[in-house]
């Protein structure tokens, strides 16, 4: 009767818990959590904690086909921009504020980027900024059909400036984040430094890039869950294989069965690394939620903020879903999943969930939100499947305005359309 209650509760669930059999490093905790996060805590601590560049973003469109060696008419606008800056403000629009640590210049793309920080109510005392740093700039030229065409990034100072030394000024915040996400931009001893301050705070790896997904390689026994698209799934496992050669092979018309067909030694390698989600972006044609846990909705204590914090209720995104039940599909195969200790005996799976139909004015900024929007309900006590419907309806937000992350979010819109992902969500064994 008690297990029937708890999965019963599981609907409404306020805690994300993973728990795994997976290596972790010696004298850590097994069990990693997600833990719920007021958002109205005005202290810096018990926020998610994002490590990673704050861009000034510069969009040249041209209004016709470009040509070599010659001009084209069309439209350059300034954004504010940088993978993690990007989550952060797409995170504190939804309700869940996080702490930044980053590194900007003293200069006039810097003071853009942190005096809107600040009137986002962000806290900015982890932003290092400095007149012998400068300021991240990206140069995105796109195509007449709104794609990206070719770029130019200078973005060294995140590497070279945001060092493992300022990151660990930040232990306390790290140890008591709910979550830690980190981009691939930074140095890989910076990115170690993080992975290494708190061994039980989940840690979510960004690619970024093709090139900067291979970053995972030392601290993927450290990882929680990433978030890559089709290429950067394929370079991550490459960089974690030493035997097999893997390709991307599949095409943007291609059945979800058959690319999940193609996908699925990659991200078996992943999972077999010890990473507890793989979250591969497939573009219009959604998302892979791909995991071999048990069940990850388990009502739980918050053991580091000491006992159970029921002031996430506050956060309008709990709101929209407390009397909201998951599809039934779902409910059932997460109660036939095994308890956690017979984990290493289930058959990793994979939800699919489908892209809602979008009038798309810019492509920047979409995967940014759709990580940020999933943080952001995880940390206002949605459980993953309806976390993961709430990603897919931000990035559709962002997919639809020029900005990188929109001025505000419709939460009662977000919600009606999460639903109708729910109910049109797939599930699949790898």
């Amino acid at each position: 009767m008690e297990q029937t209650a708890n999965r019963r509760l599981s609907t409404i669930s306020r805690h994300l818990f993973i728990s795994s059999n997976s290596p972790v490093p010696p004298n850590s905790d097994a069990s990693f959590f997600f833990h719920p996060v007021s958002s109205d805590i005005s202290s810096d601590f018990f926020r998610p904690v994002v490590i990673g560049g704050m861009v000034l973003d510069i969009h040249a469109k041209p209004h016709s086909r470009t040509r070599s060696g010659t001009t084209t008419p069309g439209k350059i606008c300034y954004e504010r921009g940088g993978v993690a800056r990007n989550i952060a403000e797409c995170m504190t629009k939804l309700g869940t504020k996080p702490f930044m640590i980053s590194v900007i210049g003293n200069d006039m793309a810097g003071d853009v980027l942190l005096e809107h920080f600040k009137s986002s109510g962000l806290s900015t005392k982890g932003i290092m900024k400095s007149r012998n740093i400068a300021t991240p700039v990206v140069l995105n030229v796109f195509d007449a059909d709104g794609e990206l065409s070719s770029g130019v990034a200078s973005v060294e100072a995140v590497e070279l400036c945001l060092t493992r030394e300022w990151i660990c000024q930040f232990q306390h915040n790290i140890s008591t984040a709910p979550i830690l996400l980190l981009d691939a931009n930074l140095h890989l001893r910076s990115l170690e430094a993080a992975c290494k301050t708190d061994f039980s705070t989940p840690v979510w790896f960004e690619p970024v890039s093709v090139t900067k997904s291979e970053r995972i390689s030392s601290i993927a026994k450290y990882i929680t869950c990433v978030s890559p698209n089709e290429n950067e799934l394929i370079a991550m496992a490459n960089a974690l294989s030493s035997q097999t050669t893997f390709r991307n092979s599949i095409e943007s018309h291609w059945p979800i069965e058959l690319s999940l067909q193609s996908l699925k030694p990659a991200i078996n390698v992943l999972l077999e690394k010890g990473i507890r989600f793989v979250m591969v972006t497939l573009g219009s044609n959604g998302v892979l939620l791909c995991s071999r846990q048990g069940n990850p909705n388990i009502i739980c204590s918050n053991s580091k903020m000491g006992k159970t914090n029921p002031s996430y209720i506050r956060n309008p995104l709990y709101r929209y879903f407390l009397n909201d039940s998951r599809n039934y599909l779902f409910s059932q195969f997460f109660e036939r999943l095994p308890n956690s200790d017979q984990q290493d005996r289930f058959p990793p799976y994979a939800l699919h969930f489908p892209a809602p139909v979008a009038s798309v004015k810019s492509l920047t900024g979409a995967g940014d939100c759709l990580v940020g929007g999933f943080l952001a309900s995880i940390c206002a006590g949605l459980d993953t499947i309806q976390s993961m419907a709430v990603a897919l309806c931000t990035a559709k937000a962002a997919v639809e305005v020029e900005p990188n992350v929109p001025s505000a979010f419709v939460l009662e819109k977000i919600a009606d359309e999460a639903r109708q992902i729910l109910f049109t969500a797939r599930m699949f064994y790898l």
